[in-house]
């Protein structure tokens, strides 16, 4: 079953607040820290230059969580 990708950054308050929601909700999702590896950092890079970056299941591409950029 596919999840959920989202791009993060340690210190990205909106990175933060997307987790703890989801997690919250119970959403299954894989991150992927942008600052912990050069490979997802230069897959992020493929869809925009800030965080988050959500992929959907269905491939659709979000920048952003809640008026919030990282």
């Amino acid at each position: 079953m596919k999840k959920r990708i989202v791009y993060t950054l340690g210190s990205c308050p909106a990175c933060a607040r997307l987790k703890s929601d989801w997690t919250s909700q119970g959403v299954d999702f894989e991150e992927r820290q942008v600052d912990r590896s050069q490979a997802w950092l230069d897959e992020a890079l493929k869809y925009g230059d800030t965080v988050p970056v959500i992929i959907y299941e269905d491939g659709q591409v979000a920048i952003g969580y809640a008026n919030m950029i990282g």
